[in-house]
């Protein structure tokens, strides 16, 4: 998977990544499957989570609406993809993924918000996660 663009928001993740070998349908429920797992292990390993059994609790309340989860549910089970079919429509996309934390009011220029490639982008200090910029 090439990443050129990301943004963790609080309740979604915008990604503009290139998949290199394999389907990114594929990509995108790997992805999902490990980070869930991992972030599910991490919430309950930590003694100081003064909201795990709340977060545990809605996680399995979402699981048991569903068929396909076991116990818990951390994503959604669909994805929005969007083929990226120019530089244009490239640029545009990776433009509103940036300014998706300055519209919801989190931040008042792209590069401020942590959990966003706009840091690779404006080549601000210490970005969060190293990712293929194209310029």
């Amino acid at each position: 998977m090439k990443i050129y663009g990301y943004c963790i928001m609080p309740s979604h993740i915008h990604l503009l990544f290139k998949a290199e070998q394999s389907d990114p349908a594929e990509l995108i429920r790997d992805l999902k499957h490990f980070t869930s797992t991992s972030l599910i292990r991490l919430i309950k390993d930590n003694q100081q989570e003064s909201r795990k059994e709340w977060l545990l609790w809605m996680f399995e309340r979402a699981g048991k609406r569903s068929s396909k989860v076991t116990k818990y549910q951390f994503w959604q089970h669909h994805n929005q993809p969007i083929e990226i079919h120019s530089d244009k429509f490239f640029d545009e996309k990776l433009d509103y993924i940036h300014q998706n934390p300055v519209v919801s009011g989190f931040v008042s220029e792209p590069q401020d918000w942590k959990y966003s490639s706009a840091k690779n982008y404006w080549q601000a200090v210490d970005p969060v996660l190293d990712i293929d910029v194209l310029r």
